[in-house]
C-alpha cells in the first residue's frame, strides 16, 4: 500500500483533511458474519493546494479492488443503462470522430454498458477493464474488451495494434486510478492530433455542497474538480474544452479535453472555474468546513437510529452500495441497528457487509416483511427506487437519506 503523504501528480506534501478511521474495501463484501480474515486500510483524505487535487493518502493496491470476482455490475440499473445510453449518443455526435474508420476506446468499460452501443454500430472499438468476471460479460455481448490495468506501455500496445484513437472515454473510473499522471501520458499517446477525451466522474463541487462523504471509499482515490483536471491535463500540454455537469451519482462532470490548441473551448469551461474558485476548491479552507460537516452528519445518523431502536422501530438498509461501507464503517453501524441490507445483485446476496457484518438479502425479503424504515444507501438512485417501491411508502414505510442531510422521508 502507497504510504507517502505526498500528492500523486506533484510529489509534493497533502494537507490530512479527514480521517475516517480504518475501512475495508468498499466492494469486499465477506461470506461469514465472523471472517477470519478481513483486509482493511486507514482510509484519509488530503488536499494539495498546488494541484488542487483532494486525494486518498493511502489507497489499496489496485489488485485487491478490481480482480475476477468484482461485484458491481453497471448494468443492473436501469438509471445507468439509459444515462450510457445517452452518453454512447453523446460521443458518436460529437463530430470529433473521423468519417473513415473511426476508433475508439473506453477505460473501465465494465460490462459492456456503453461500449456495446459503438460495437451495434459496428464502430471500430476496444474497451480496457481490469476486473475479469465483468470484462468477460462484456465479450459475451460482442463488446472486444481486453482485462488489463491501462498505462503508458499499454497505450503504446493499443496504438500499434489499432492505430491512435478518435475519442478516448471512460465514466466513473478515472476518479478510481491513483497513477494518474501516467494515464494522463498514456492518452496523450493514444490520441490523434484531432482526437478528444471525455470522462466522468462524481464532482468535487457537488460533494462538497452535499457533504456526500460516501463518495470517498478505497476505489475513488481522486474527486475531481474542473481546476484539477485542467492542472492535470495541462502537465502534458492538453487542456478542457467543454465541461457538462451530470446528475449521476448525485452529482457529477463530464470533461472534455483535447491537445492545446486543437479547439476552441466552450464559455462553460471559464464559467465553472469561475464557480469553483468563488466556492474556494482552490484552497484548503472549504475543506475543513466540509470536515465539519461530515461529523455533524455522523452524529445525527447515529442519534437517528439509536433513537429508532429504542423505539422498538425496525430498521433495515437499502441497496449495499460501495458508499454505504463507508456511512457503516465510519459511523460504526451493524446489525445491532441495521437489521440488513437487501440487494439485487446476486454476487452479493448471501454474504455480509464489509468491516461491520450486516446481511445482505435479496430484495425479496424487504418487499415480503417490509421495515419500519429503510436507510437508502443509494440515495444517487432516490427518484427510481422510489418509484418502484410505491406500495412500500403507501404502506406507511419511511426511508432515511444522510444527503444533504440526515432527514427521514
Amino acid at each position: 500500500m502507497r504510504k507517502n503523504n505526498i500528492c500523486r501528480v506533484t510529489g509534493y506534501p497533502l494537507t490530512e483533511i479527514i480521517n475516517f478511521g480504518s475501512q475495508p474495501l468498499g466492494n469486499g463484501f465477506v461470506s461469514s458474519a465472523n471472517p477470519e480474515e478481513e483486509y482493511f486500510f486507514p482510509m484519509v483524505a488530503g488536499f494539495a493546494e498546488d494541484s488542487m487535487m483532494f486525494q486518498l493518502i493511502n489507497q489499496p493496491e489496485p489488485k485487491k479492488m478490481f480482480h475476477e470476482n468484482y461485484a458491481f455490475f453497471s448494468s443492473t440499473s436501469m438509471h445507468m443503462r439509459n444515462h450510457f445510453k445517452t452518453f454512447a449518443d453523446h460521443v458518436i455526435d460529437s463530430g470529433y470522430m473521423s468519417e473513415a474508420d473511426p476508433f475508439v476506446v473506453e477505460l473501465g468499460c465494465n460490462d459492456g454498458i456503453m461500449l456495446k452501443h459503438f460495437s451495434e454500430k459496428g464502430i471500430r472499438h476496444l474497451g480496457v477493464e481490469p476486473s475479469l468476471n465483468v470484462a468477460k460479460e462484456a465479450n459475451k455481448v460482442g463488446v472486444k474488451t481486453i482485462s488489463e490495468f491501462f498505462s503508458e506501455d499499454l497505450a503504446d500496445e493499443v496504438a500499434r495494434n489499432h492505430g491512435q484513437a478518435d475519442i478516448f472515454f471512460a465514466a466513473n473510473v478515472m476518479c478510481h486510478i491513483p497513477d494518474i499522471l501516467g494515464v494522463a501520458k498514456g492518452i496523450k499517446k493514444l490520441l490523434k492530433p484531432s482526437g478528444v477525451v471525455m470522462f466522468e466522474d462524481p464532482y468535487l463541487g457537488d460533494i462538497i455542497k452535499k457533504t456526500s462523504y460516501d463518495q470517498l471509499y478505497d476505489e475513488h482515490v481522486f474527486l475531481f474538480s474542473a481546476l484539477s483536471v485542467q492542472y492535470l491535463f495541462g502537465t502534458q500540454d492538453m487542456e478542457l474544452i467543454d465541461l457538462h455537469p451530470q446528475s449521476t451519482h448525485g452529482g457529477s462532470m463530464r470533461y472534455t479535453l483535447a491537445h492545446k490548441g486543437a479547439y476552441e473551448a466552450n464559455d462553460s469551461v471559464a464559467q465553472i472555474i469561475e464557480t469553483e474558485l468563488k466556492q474556494g476548491l482552490d484552497r484548503q479552507e472549504i475543506f475543513q468546513v466540509f470536515k465539519k460537516n461530515v461529523e455533524t452528519s455522523r452524529e445525527n445518523l447515529v442519534e437517528l437510529l439509536t433513537k429508532l431502536k429504542a423505539e422498538g422501530k425496525r430498521v433495515v438498509g437499502y441497496a449495499a452500495t460501495s458508499k454505504s461501507t463507508t456511512i457503516l464503517n465510519y459511523c460504526n453501524i451493524g446489525p445491532d441497528l441495521i437489521e440488513y441490507i437487501c440487494d439485487t445483485t446476486p454476487i452479493k446476496q448471501g454474504t455480509f457487509s464489509p468491516g461491520m457484518h450486516i446481511p445482505i438479502v435479496p430484495h425479496k425479503m424487504f418487499a415480503d416483511n417490509p421495515p419500519d424504515y429503510a436507510v437508502l444507501f443509494a440515495w444517487n438512485h432516490a427518484e427510481e427506487i422510489m418509484a418502484k417501491e410505491q406500495s412500500y411508502m403507501q404502506n406507511g414505510g419511511k426511508w432515511i437519506l444522510h444527503v444533504p442531510e440526515v432527514r427521514v422521508l
